[in-house]
């Protein structure tokens, strides 16, 4: 539905974007994950037809943004970091006058708004002041802003940055809920929101394209990696470093420490077979006591802070 070919950008000498290439198909969630200064918002804000890029283009449903930005942004509900609301207004005549502007007829207008009350949760609110309101509520007004005229691509930069645990859960579902029938693109550097709602992820750093896929792909393609966690007693450490290394697919062997005798190993394994069977055998071997034995595979977060390693 939305393709990015080449998409590049320059602030000056600094390029945020670089020779970008993505495909974002119809009907999912997809999360732009990155630390700050990565390069989402710039690619957001060039997506929806706020910033022109340098070079390449930006094409969604065959329209290109070069030719046809209006007709685009017809197709795109945008909410900003910050939700841009008059404050002043009460949430039911804001809602009315963004109504308005989008053209709605009395009618659809009418019928629009109560749909976006009971998707947002807005009953509660609908005659207080926007200024009065928590974050977590101004957010649930910008979303139906974004939303009003039903837009086929909603684009969310940082939906959840300042809320609390309860306002990011809300939100989160609400998200979801979305989702079943409208394509989303939202950005954050928030693990678990990724995690919890997005179908597919893009890991942006230092404005290229690191990684690609589900959660569950992303840790499939670092199952080559993982680690073995091992609490032995009688054993020397010495003695352990010489018996494990040799061992094909054990690349390390750290020591994490000694408690009431034992003493605990880690064995950074890199191989895509499973070796806890000969690691058993070994210890078998020995006149030790095994007391812990735990694999761990990569966490997201792991793999995260690997990819983006380089602009900390």
């Amino acid at each position: 539905m939305i393709e990015l070919s080449e998409l590049t950008k320059y602030y000056g000498e600094l390029c945020a974007l670089d020779h970008i290439n993505l495909t974002i198909e119809k009907g999912k969630i997809l999360g732009l994950l990155g630390p700050n200064g990565a390069g989402k918002t710039t690619a957001l804000r060039i997506i929806t037809g706020y910033l022109s890029p340098t070079s390449g283009t930006v094409t969604a449903k065959g329209l290109s943004i070069d030719t046809d930005v209006l007709e685009i942004k017809r197709m795109i509900g945008y909410l900003p970091e910050e939700a841009p609301l008059y404050r002043d207004m009460l949430v039911y005549d804001y809602l009315h006058y963004v109504a308005d502007i989008r053209g709605l007829g009395p009618e659809r207008k009418d019928v629009r708004i109560h749909e976006l009350v009971d998707i947002c949760g807005l009953e509660e609110i609908m005659h207080r002041s926007i200024h009065e309101l928590s974050k977590g509520f101004k957010q649930r007004v910008g979303l139906a802003h974004a939303m009003m005229d039903d837009p086929e691509i909603l684009v969310l930069d940082e939906p959840t940055s300042g809320l609390d645990p309860n306002q990011i859960a809300e939100i989160r579902n609400i998200i979801k809920q979305i989702g079943r029938q409208k394509t989303v693109i939202l950005s954050t550097h928030i693990l678990s929101e990724v995690e919890a709602s997005c179908d597919r992820v893009v890991i942006i750093n230092e404005g290229r394209i690191v990684a690609d896929g589900s959660t569950e792909e992303l840790r499939r393609s670092s199952e080559a990696e993982y680690s073995l966690n091992i609490s032995l007693e009688g054993a020397e450490d010495e003695v352990v470093d010489k018996i494990f290394t040799p061992i094909e697919g054990v690349a390390e062997v750290q020591r994490l420490g000694t408690d009431n005798g034992s003493r605990s190993f880690r064995l950074l394994c890199r191989t895509t077979d499973d070796i806890r069977g000969k690691i058993y055998q070994t210890i078998k071997q020995q006149d030790w006591t095994l007391l812990e034995f735990k694999q761990e595979s990569k966490s997201l977060e792991k793999i995260f802070r690997e990819l983006t390693k380089e602009s900390e």
